[in-house]
């Protein structure tokens, strides 16, 4: 699908839950969601017609996220019914990765290519701080499961926060270096309800860079990051600049929430409900949501907070 700036759709991120096992300061509020009931989210069915109707229209790639996908009673059968869809080439998760251990063999054989760990800190007191309930050895060891599971690629994805871990960021990019995963500084941004973080939380990803003297631009094209290397590294660093250099010029995607409802922009209130649609309802209910993306989001910044009406994990992240 072509939208109205000439964008190609080809990417559907599909959030299977809005639970978590963890509590991310700038995720989801520390006594957790209102839980809604059963008959409001999607089906596993409903879920799968979701992809089969994004595929007939082109899109080829489909990012399982949640709150925190793995805490799903039913995420491999999610896993494996995704990836067996026709045309859909690949297949990722995004995860604490708290319970990669037990899952990463599995997922593997479900069909996953490539897994997205989110990880803004090397210090366990800072982990346990962020995340709320959080154990960073536990998150460590999924990613080593991850890779000896022989995932295509392992991504390790750090939200830069001014005064809590922009002093990590050498310690984490040499992550590169230490397993052959790549590492990405996020940008902080300002979501709906999150008012922990004040205006010094906010960096800049090329100050990230700054701090790493030895990176060198990488020439491969990774989506929205721009890409550097360490010397000596088996991965690459990449900044990911929703802030001071928006890339909405190149979105390509559509989220569908875990209760059923097309975001055709992270940061808009605007969204299609699909649940309870036909495959053919939902095709058309795609169409509808890539007309209605629009050139680029509202500005962000410490004063200009998100209009996505949402928490980060009620959207998929």
């Amino acid at each position: 699908m072509i939208d109205g700036y000439g964008r190609t759709i080809n990417y559907l991120r599909l959030s299977v839950t809005e639970l978590c096992n963890l509590r991310c300061r700038y995720c989801m509020p520390e006594e957790g969601v209102c839980k809604l009931r059963h008959d409001q989210m999607l089906t596993e069915d409903e879920m799968i017609r979701a992809v089969r109707a994004a595929a007939s229209l082109g899109m080829n790639k489909v990012r399982i996220t949640g709150g925190e996908p793995l805490v799903k009673p039913n995420i491999l059968s999610i896993c494996r019914r995704v990836a067996a869809v026709r045309g859909i080439t690949e297949t990722v998760l995004t995860t604490n990765a708290t319970r990669l251990a037990a899952f990463a063999r599995s997922l593997r054989e479900a069909g996953i290519r490539r897994v997205n760990v989110s990880l803004d800190t090397l210090n366990p007191e800072r982990y346990a701080f962020i995340t709320r309930r959080g154990v960073l050895a536990e998150a460590l060891q999924g990613i080593e499961a991850a890779l000896d599971a022989g995932f295509d690629k392992v991504k390790i994805n750090a939200v830069l926060i001014g005064g809590f871990n922009d002093d990590e960021v050498p310690d984490l990019a040499a992550l590169t270096r230490r397993w052959p995963v790549d590492v990405r500084f996020i940008e902080l941004m300002p979501m709906p309800g999150d008012t922990l973080f004040g205006e010094h939380a906010y960096i800049s990803a090329d100050k990230a860079l700054a701090m790493l003297p030895d990176a060198v631009p990488v020439p491969e094209h990774d989506g929205v990051a721009r890409l550097y290397r360490l010397p000596g590294a088996q991965g690459n660093i990449g900044l990911i600049s929703p802030l001071s250099n928006h890339f909405c010029a190149e979105c390509n995607r559509l989220r569908l929430t875990a209760d059923g409802h097309l975001k055709p922009c992270l940061h808009s209130r605007d969204e299609i409900s699909v649940k309870g649609m036909t495959e053919e309802e939902m095709a058309e209910a795609m169409r509808r949501a890539v007309a209605m993306k629009p050139k680029q989001h509202d500005p962000l910044s410490c004063s200009e907070r998100s209009r996505a009406a949402r928490q980060m994990n009620q959207i998929g992240g």
